[in-house]
């Protein structure tokens, strides 16, 4: 950690710079004697990606950025803060520390907080970070979070952990088993320190063989922003002895929630029917959970076919989590004719159960991406080939 990047000089120019051209910086002679060009670039390109997901940060003077890496694999502000407002107590320990943006929202809810950090940079940087944002009753360890565990007498409220997968399964489906720390290694360690196990993963995971390889898993928090899936969170208990609640939830302008138990799923029913004044598109949250029967019953919208996960209702549902919009009108599949009275005009495109993908449908029939108009590439219970024209409202 170069704390002369620090200097009133050198950070006046960074926030100067921030958005000067990267390479331009790089082909300059030298600026400062004891601030490289390349950790100038490393400091204004971390710090751009901080802009959205972690503002907080990137408003607050003099923060130490990590490399953009760090930044990318971070939680952001808004699902930190979702996590945090979650649990609260007197002792919590994050074993997997990273940049610390949960910790810092953690630290808020919880009396003491322990940032674990195995990276010596890393942590330094988290903890001198904290220091700039207020943030005193966070301590910072250079240390193997496990290991940690091991050797202290100390018991936690709540254990947090962010299990990275190791490079050698990357792109694959993978389990716990194939991440660093070893979560299913190591569980009875984890129960025996602390009331609360939370463990994040990539929404890769299957939900199903995350179940299998967690004991005492209590509740399954499925967390998307704006649409896009980011995270699962396995909140473990020891007296839990099944999953009692999945709560899915997408963050955006306003936030989607929806909860249900395993049970819930089991004894849904669908009803289906033909398109009918209104459609709707489930957000990504509830379409990793897999209730699909589920969300059909609870807002009394038929399905449009088994497979498609597109409702339809004659009356607007306005609570339904997801997109809303009004069909105006529906026409069977047909290129040809699709060619001649949309060529070279706008539209936005979506498939749901269609045997093509968006991008081939818009070379197909030479359409441009964007308008009012929502066209649906779908199939109906009759198993034929729809598209349903569609303008958004809700």
């Amino acid at each position: 950690m170069n704390t002369n990047i620090l200097n009133t000089d050198v950070q006046d120019f960074i926030l100067k710079n921030i958005s000067t051209d990267i390479l331009s910086i790089l082909l300059k002679r030298q600026l400062f004697e004891t601030v490289s060009n390349q950790e100038l670039v490393e400091q204004i390109e971390a710090k751009i990606r901080c802009k959205k997901k972690l503002p907080l940060w990137y408003e607050t003077p003099r923060i130490f950025y990590p490399n953009k890496l760090n930044i990318e694999q971070t939680s952001s502000e808004k699902t930190a803060r979702y996590k945090a407002n979650l649990f609260s107590g007197k002792s919590f320990i994050d074993l997997t520390g990273g940049f610390g943006v949960d910790d810092y929202y953690f630290s808020k809810s919880f009396d003491q907080v322990i940032h674990c950090e195995l990276n010596a940079e890393l942590s330094k940087i988290a903890a001198y970070n904290f220091s700039m944002l207020n943030a005193n009753n966070i301590s910072c360890i250079n240390e193997d979070g496990i290991q940690y565990l091991v050797n202290t007498k100390s018991k936690f409220d709540c254990i947090y952990v962010d299990p990275s997968r190791r490079n050698e399964i990357k792109g694959k489906v993978f389990k716990l088993e194939d991440c660093l720390p070893n979560i299913p290694e190591h569980i009875d360690l984890l129960m025996e320190k602390g009331k609360v196990l939370i463990i994040k993963t990539s929404p890769m995971l299957d939900i199903s063989i995350g179940l299998k390889e967690l004991k005492h898993c209590k509740q399954l928090h499925i967390i998307a922003l704006n649409n896009e899936v980011k995270e699962l969170l396995w909140i473990l208990s020891k007296s839990a002895s099944t999953l009692e609640k999945i709560t899915t939830v997408n963050i955006g302008v306003n936030e989607e929630k929806f909860e249900f138990s395993p049970e819930d799923i089991q004894q849904s029913r669908t009803n289906y029917s033909p398109p009918l004044k209104y459609l709707y598109e489930p957000n990504s949250a509830i379409m990793k959970s897999g209730a699909f029967s589920l969300i059909s019953e609870t807002y009394n919208t038929p399905k449009l076919h088994e497979h498609s996960h597109l409702y339809t209702s004659n009356v607007l549902v306005d609570e339904f989590p997801g997109r809303k919009f009004t069909i105006d009108k529906t026409t069977p599949y047909n290129p040809k004719s699709l060619r001649k009275i949309m060529g070279n005009s706008k539209a936005n495109i979506a498939t749901r159960n269609f045997p093509e993908n968006p991008d081939q449908i818009k070379k197909r029939l030479k359409l441009k991406d964007g308008g009012t108009l929502y066209l649906f590439f779908t199939t109906d219970i009759e198993n034929n080939k729809i598209v349903l024209w569609c303008t958004k409202t809700g």
